[in-house]
């Protein structure tokens, strides 16, 4: 026994190893895990390194795999959505049948804007997945610096929106169905305080820059004191395909002024919040009237006359919201004998006249030029680059999408909620497809006009997530 711990001893210890005879390192292999080499000699562990070494304390950690995590996170999210469908079915199904339809209008004015500007975030965070892959500097066209956000935070953003939103619908649609009407107000009025103080938050979490910018852009748009940079007439058109969000806004801040949210008050359409009153066109038209005074402080600037054109375009949108709510405050015969048809008329004008807009300015779609090019390969570059389809879709669409956005601008077509959420969300995919090809002609311009990039000196957005700390959630 002597002997063998003699052995065991000799066989770590560089003192009383014998001449010749082979260590415990020497099984390992010099220069892998468990050596050290210095100068061509090799120092085994002793001992108590070895133990512990291989004591499970020390191992190195077991990380799930991403695609576990992946699905990990979707079986949540399937199982979080079956049981918001099964509450909210189960809570409207409680409901009289003559008081149904009410109830869910009702739930949609509240969330329906929250949606829509979940679905937006959604559609920009792809927007910028594409940008991404594509030769195009979307952060030298919008004047963005090093740690704007990514395509991934958007998606982030957007995630906890999807959460959020659909929960506070459901808890509303829940407590309204069982008798708790105080608690059941409070749910939509909780989540608009909840969301203001998020973008209002002065401190430096919630993505604090991006923030900044979006708010500095909005008072930018609001008063166009000062040059219109493209940032600025760039979300001012997106926020024209959000006419009706800002309109239900106004609606639900309204009946949550004036305590009306989850009452019968708000059944009368010529209350102070009904659906005949007049603040609706008077909000459904400060978009355009945004872009309009752009327009004009852009001619101001530059002298240039299309500029007066693009103002001419959104000053026809004026007529078709305006006419649209007369119906409610003349008589049935004046309305449809000599309103009506000039809303039909002006509501023709407008469609062709953005239209034309679109293709000819907007996108310079005149000669069919080639969507931008990606960096490598990928299912983008097979389907859309160089093919000609392409164009004619979003032209074909485009005509048609224009088109029905007249319905949601029509105060007295709005009575199907679930209609004008579908027009609404079918504009905002419009507008979807528009930026891809108003930015690519922005860029197209400036290119043409001498600025350079080298690609390939350019960080990739997975390189700019991974080595970026100055976003905090």
């Amino acid at each position: 026994m002597f002997e063998s711990q003699t052995a065991i001893a000799s066989s770590h210890s560089p003192h009383l190893r014998k001449p010749g005879s082979k260590s415990v390192s020497s099984d390992l292999g010099a220069g892998e895990p468990g050596n050290s080499v210095q100068e061509g000699y090799v120092f085994p562990l002793t001992v108590g390194e070895m133990k512990a070494s291989n004591s499970p304390m020390h191992t190195t950690s077991i990380m799930p795999s991403p695609i576990f995590l992946w699905r990990f996170k979707v079986i949540w999210f399937l199982i979080w959505a079956f049981t918001c469908c099964k509450i909210g079915w189960d809570s409207v199904m409680r409901m009289s049948a003559d008081l149904r339809d009410l109830f869910l209008y009702e739930a949609f004015l509240y969330y329906n804007p929250l949606l829509l500007v979940t679905m937006m975030v959604w559609l920009w965070g792809v927007c910028l997945w594409v940008f991404s892959q594509s030769t195009i500097n979307y952060a030298k066209i919008f004047d963005l610096d090093s740690n704007h956000l990514t395509h991934r935070e958007i998606w982030k953003s957007s995630i906890w929106m999807t959460v959020i939103v659909p929960t506070s619908m459901t808890a509303y649609l829940y407590l309204y169905s069982h008798g708790e009407v105080a608690l059941a107000a409070s749910q939509p009025v909780i989540l608009y305080v909840a969301v203001a103080l998020v973008l209002i938050f002065p401190f430096d979490i919630f993505y604090f820059s991006s923030r900044y910018f979006l708010l500095r852009t909005l008072w930018r748009i609001a008063l166009p004191l000062q040059p219109i940079s493209f940032p600025d007439f760039f979300l001012a058109d997106i926020l024209t395909s959000m006419a009706k969000v800002f309109s239900d806004l106004e609606r639900s801040v309204c009946r949550m002024v004036h305590r009306q949210v989850a009452t019968i008050a708000w059944f009368e359409a010529d209350s102070v919040c009904g659906s005949h009153s007049v603040a609706i066109p008077l909000v459904l038209v400060i978009p355009y009237i945004w872009r309009l005074l752009q327009c004009l402080r852009q001619y101001k600037d530059t002298k240039e006359k299309p500029t007066l054109s693009n103002a001419l375009k959104y000053s026809t949108a004026v007529p078709v919201i305006f006419l649209s709510a007369l119906k409610y405050h003349v008589s049935p015969d004046r309305w449809t004998y000599v309103y009506r048809r000039l809303w039909l008329f002006s509501s023709v004008v407008n469609s062709l006249y953005s239209f034309y807009w679109d293709i000819t300015r907007d996108w310079d779609l005149s000669v069919f030029t080639r969507i931008f090019k990606f960096n490598k390969p990928s299912l983008c570059t097979n389907l859309f680059y160089g093919r000609r389809w392409v164009y004619f879709w979003v032209i074909g669409s485009n005509l048609i999408l224009r088109c029905t956005w007249t319905y949601k601008l029509s105060a007295h077509l709005r009575h199907n909620y679930l209609t004008v959420f579908m027009v609404t969300a079918l504009e905002m995919l419009r507008r979807f497809q528009w930026i891809f090809f108003r930015v690519e002609n922005e860029w197209n311009k400036i290119t043409k006009s001498g600025f350079q990039i080298p690609m390939v000196d350019m960080p990739r957005e997975e390189e700019k997530l991974l080595g970026s700390t100055n976003h905090n959630v």
